[in-house]
């Protein structure tokens, strides 16, 4: 019978495992949803209920390790390539003052991923009426986002394909949206970049 000092490493190497295969399963499978991920793998492994489940951030380190390890000069290219897009997409709309979120910024992007922006403006017809005035092809989706107390928020998303890529534009619209949402994996502020911030990142691949 393990003694007490061995069952906390016993936990923690169950912990990991869960995480490391959630990451592949985000990796190779197409699954974006970490809940999911992380309930698929937690079953692979064998450990049951839902105590001792790793977080989300933990995997997302995870993921981040399995595609440096597997992702090579393929994985580094397409995050060069998206970022590029993205830059191309902030400078579009820059009067709209773009900020880079999610995947693409984050470095865990896959051929899965949009290139997701925060827009800003003070109601979001203004971008619809740029998107016209341009003539770009577009759909509007809304989603449904927990804030930080608890309360739901319904967020306006436009969606644009252009050269092979999915942009997803989040309308920052109004006052009430200038603190930056909750992060989808971690809970906190959602981190956001600029367009030199995104220009660095190229800089450095």
């Amino acid at each position: 019978m393990p003694n007490k000092d061995e069952r906390p490493n016993q936990s923690q190497r169950l912990r990991q495992e869960v995480a490391a295969e959630a990451a592949r399963i985000l990796a190779t499978e197409g699954q974006r949803n970490y809940r999911l991920a992380k309930e698929k793998a937690a079953t692979r492994v064998g450990l049951s209920g839902r105590s001792g489940l790793p977080s989300n951030s933990e995997i997302e380190l995870e993921l981040k390790r399995y595609q440096a390890m597997y992702g090579g000069n393929e994985h580094a290219t397409r995050l060069a390539d998206l970022r590029q897009a993205a830059l191309a997409a902030m400078k579009f709309f820059h009067r709209f003052r773009p900020r880079l979120v999610g995947p693409v910024l984050e470095g865990t992007a896959d051929q899965h991923s949009r290139v997701a922006l925060h827009l800003f403006c003070d109601h979001s017809e203004e971008v619809i009426a740029f998107l016209h005035r341009n003539a770009i092809a577009f759909i509007q989706e809304q989603r449904r986002i927990r804030w930080y107390d608890g309360s739901a928020r319904d967020l306006e998303l436009i969606v644009i394909e252009a050269d092979g890529n999915v942009f997803e534009l989040a309308m920052m619209a109004g006052s009430g949206w200038r603190q930056p949402p909750p992060d989808p994996i971690s809970g906190s502020s959602q981190r956001r970049a600029g367009l030199t911030e995104v220009e660095q990142l190229l800089d450095n691949c």
